[in-house]
């Protein structure tokens, strides 16, 4: 919703917003363009009396500002359905769909598509740093989107990808997520078989190779041209795959195209899951006329996501991460890049349960599991959790506590994390502002061990 507001304002509206806990990189971004935020769903912000008003799925019936508006008959869209009339209808539509890595997908075709100077405009769940913004209208044809199944708004169940008429489409993977909307996977990949049907076919969906899930959406039913993408099955079994360099965290690959090497990445990113977002944007942004040697190029100026796997700052010799997991898929994968770049430091995993699906525990039987290639492991478990987050990790024995308080947190952290340490912090959220609160605590404890 941050980046629809920044689209609107681009296109010329006066732009006001609502919600709760806005948190950076988007609080930040929303406040230097001048877009006013008020903090709440009070119905006292229709005196502003607004022309039209985007709801987004967060707002439900009962909300003051929901029921003013419908009691006023106020003109009302979702923002799926506002970004398809105002915006899309004349556009080609690039849309990365998954559980899993749309943020940073989205942003490697966005920057690969500008440094190939084809201008697009872009919508996407972060910032990404080669731009500095989330969102942009664009000069040219193109648009790309972070594509989400989540439901559109309260009005309309639908998910909000079916809005978009993607002509070009990455399928990054598909696991069992959103478990407050959704009641198993079944119910997801129905959603994305109405997501495949809306492609036309003189499109192309980019589609990962290893993903049980995508294979039976496709099955039910495609008519649009697939590639395929991905490093399992080898470089002779998809169109697109990778492979590592000898350092073997893939902060250098090589791309290669139906078995043909076509140039080497190498950037600041890591993990074999960015290189199977790469070759996923690399493939997308090959459909709409950008050379693989270009892409490639591209790549190797990426500059990432902020809040993914973002380092933060360093005090002491204590490296902290900052990253948006928030699916032990995702957390897994996300440790061992970061153990593959930092082989012999200690790593630290500082997890909060935060999404809707982390709060329902669907996940706490995985959990143990995602976080066991850290060597140490802080869960934060408030009283309201809904489960028992010492029972979920208790396999990790004394590698793992479980702490119901913020400051008490920040204080343990503060004193068992020691030079050589890397700490990634993983939330869906602010996190209660732990990342800067950490960084500070670790600068006060620097700063009197040099006063002694």
């Amino acid at each position: 919703m941050g980046g629809i507001a920044v689209l609107a304002r681009e296109l010329g509206y006066e732009v006001t917003g609502s919600d709760r806990n806005v948190y950076p990189p988007m609080s930040t971004q929303l406040r230097a363009l001048g877009i006013e935020l008020t903090e709440g769903y009070g119905a006292e912000q229709l005196a502003l009396d607004p022309d039209l008003l985007i709801v987004g799925n967060v707002m439900t019936r009962g909300m003051p500002v929901i029921e003013g508006m419908l009691d006023r008959g106020l003109a009302r869209a979702s923002g799926p359905q506002w970004l398809a009339e105002a915006l899309l209808r004349e556009r080609w539509v690039i849309a990365v769909a998954g559980t899993h890595g749309k943020t940073t997908t989205t942003s490697m075709v966005a920057w690969i598509l500008e440094y190939a100077g084809l201008a697009p405009g872009f919508l996407i769940g972060g910032v990404p740093q080669n731009f500095g913004v989330s969102a942009r209208v664009g000069a040219g044809p193109l648009f790309v989107i972070e594509a989400d199944e989540y439901d559109t708004a309260f009005f309309d169940k639908r998910a909000k990808f079916v809005h978009y008429g993607a002509r070009t489409l990455v399928l990054n993977n598909l696991e069992y997520d959103h478990a407050d909307i959704y009641p198993d996977l079944t119910a997801i990949e129905r959603q994305f078989q109405h997501l495949v049907r809306t492609v036309p076919g003189t499109g192309r969906i980019l589609c990962h190779a290893a993903e049980p899930a995508l294979t039976r959406v496709l099955a039910a039913g495609c008519w649009t041209p697939v590639e395929t993408y991905g490093r399992a099955g080898g470089a002779s079994a998809v169109d697109f795959s990778a492979r590592a360099g000898s350092d073997g965290d893939f902060s250098r690959f090589e791309v290669l195209h139906r078995g043909e090497c076509r140039g080497e990445v190498r950037w600041s990113l890591m993990g074999a899951h960015n290189a199977d977002n790469a070759l996923a944007a690399l493939a997308a942004a090959r459909h709409v006329g950008v050379p693989l040697e270009c892409g490639i190029e591209a790549l190797s100026r990426f500059e990432g996501v902020a809040r993914r796997m973002q380092l933060l700052g360093e005090v002491a010799g204590i490296r902290v991460y900052d990253d948006f997991a928030h699916h032990p898929s995702a957390i897994a994968t996300t440790l061992d890049g970061l153990r593959r770049r930092a082989p012999g430091a200690r790593l630290i995993a500082v997890l909060e349960p935060r999404s809707a699906t982390m709060r329902l525990g669907v996940h706490r039987a995985t959990l143990a599991d995602a976080l066991g290639i850290a060597d140490a492991v802080y869960l934060y478990g408030p009283p309201d959790l809904g489960w028992d987050a010492a029972a979920a990790v208790a396999s990790l024995g004394a590698r793992a506590q479980v702490i119901a308080d913020l400051d008490t947190l920040v204080a343990t952290l503060a004193r068992d994390l020691r030079a050589g340490d890397h700490a990634a912090i993983l939330s869906h959220g602010g996190f209660g502002g732990l990342h800067r609160r950490l960084l500070a605590a670790l600068e006060q404890r620097s700063s009197r061990v040099a006063g002694r």
